[in-house]
């Protein structure tokens, strides 16, 4: 019961300061505050709207808002987000181009599940769907999920994503991102073993914890430092009253964002105080810089406290994926069953969360792979953000996973998944 009572509490705390803020703007904005001679009133009602979106966007759901994409034959094509397979977790998603020629590249995002919705890679999917028929996997709030529906912890996601590599077929093209990149590596192992045919063309793993030990960042130190049971004491509690999920053990979305901002709290101070004064001078829009990245930052969603636990333990601290010692449902995983997937590994100079070595480990990993199907990227001078939806993705990084994945796709044909055959 005190882990519920925490939960409400924090839950609480944000609905107060989003009270807060709609008060300060209302009480700011009267009319006959403009007969005061003082900037004063600006300055309230202007903390108070950015006070009252930002702590709003925490609970809601992003939309993806893709509504058309530009064809080859100059023409704007509606946008059609489907789901192809709805799962209590997570649900696979198609964007469906309407009246366009099918695209040969197919290519499955695997989005990550470490706090953020999968619109966080919304730049990635608009910059890949004028070449390529794009799936994503759209994982959901463990808030809103009853618990009747069980467990979900790195095994059932590794189960997932082998699902979705099954349902969609060989002719796919695998692209991890960050958190996913060792589970979407174990996941087209386990297919290797248990279904061959089934296995992905091409598999791109992007700023991922292969081997969190090859090169060290605060992450990986927090992880070395903590105990298992001083993390389940500090980060996991129960969701409240208020949702569906009542009772299930969480690692709270905004216990995580307040890990976010303290990172880089005076980064963060200065972007807020900056946006206050725009407002206050009526120089900020309602889709300025500011706005579009805090909207999907603050937008945090709980993740089940089994998922995040055994990633810690599994990932960080035994280090199961970088010793080749990972099991999915009492089945060993041998990494090394990989033999005809090419794997382009890309990282960042700078990152600070999957250092430049941690995601290159998985090359060594793959000892069955002959080295004409391994590649390896670092980009000069990029972050995380910056390698999977910045300038440094979209003008050097799309176009080389966009080569490899052409160069890498010539196969046997398949028969289509009897799902997507009818489409």
């Amino acid at each position: 019961m005190r882990y519920m009572l925490t939960y409400d509490l924090m839950e609480t705390v944000r609905t107060t300061n989003q009270w807060l803020g709609a008060s300060a703007l209302a009480f700011g904005s009267y009319p006959q505050t403009g007969l005061f001679p003082t900037p004063a009133f600006r300055l309230i009602a202007a903390w108070g709207e950015v006070m009252e979106r930002s702590y709003a966007r925490m609970v809601t759901k992003p939309d993806w808002n893709i509504y058309a994409v530009v064809s080859d034959d100059g023409r704007d094509h509606v946008v059609h987000e489907r789901t192809l397979i709805e799962r209590p977790f997570g649900d696979l998603m198609r964007f469906e181009v309407q009246g366009r020629p099918e695209k040969k590249r197919r290519v499955l995002l695997v989005a990550p599940m470490s706090g953020h919705y999968a619109t966080l890679l919304r730049s990635t999917v608009i910059s890949l769907l004028p070449d390529c028929e794009v799936f994503i996997t759209d994982w959901h709030n463990a808030r809103d999920i009853p618990v009747s529906k069980g467990k979900f912890d790195i095994e059932d996601y590794t189960l997932y994503l082998a699902d979705f590599m099954e349902f969609l077929g060989p002719d796919t093209h695998v692209i991890a991102v960050c958190q996913p990149a060792p589970l979407a590596l174990a996941a087209t192992a386990y297919l290797a073993e248990k279904n061959p045919e089934a296995q992905p063309r091409s598999l791109t793993l992007i700023g991922g914890p292969i081997d969190p030990d090859a090169a060290a960042t605060d992450v990986t130190d927090f992880g070395r430092r903590i105990t298992m049971g001083q993390l389940e004491e500090l980060a996991v509690q129960r969701v409240g009253f208020k949702y569906a999920g009542a009772g299930r053990m969480v690692y709270p979305g905004l216990l995580q964002l307040t890990s976010f901002m303290s990172m880089n709290a005076d980064r963060h101070g200065e972007a807020f105080f900056n946006q206050i004064i725009r407002v206050a001078k009526g120089e900020a829009a309602d889709h300025d810089h500011h706005n579009r990245f805090y909207d999907e930052y603050l937008a945090v969603m709980d993740m089940p406290a089994e998922f995040y636990l055994s990633t810690v333990e599994r990932i960080f601290k035994n280090l199961e994926i970088a010793q080749n010692d990972f099991e999915v449902a009492g089945h060993k995983v041998d990494i090394g069953a990989i033999t005809t997937v090419a794997v382009k590994v890309v990282e960042g100079e700078k990152d600070d969360i999957s250092a430049p070595g941690q995601c290159l480990a998985a090359l060594d990993l793959l000892t069955g792979l002959p080295d004409d199907k391994k590649a390896s990227h670092v980009e000069p001078g990029a972050g995380h953000y910056g390698i999977f939806a910045g300038k440094s993705w979209r003008n050097n990084i799309r176009p080389l996973v966009l080569e490899f994945i052409d160069s890498n796709s010539a196969a046997p044909s398949q028969p289509a998944s009897p799902a997507l055959a009818g489409e």
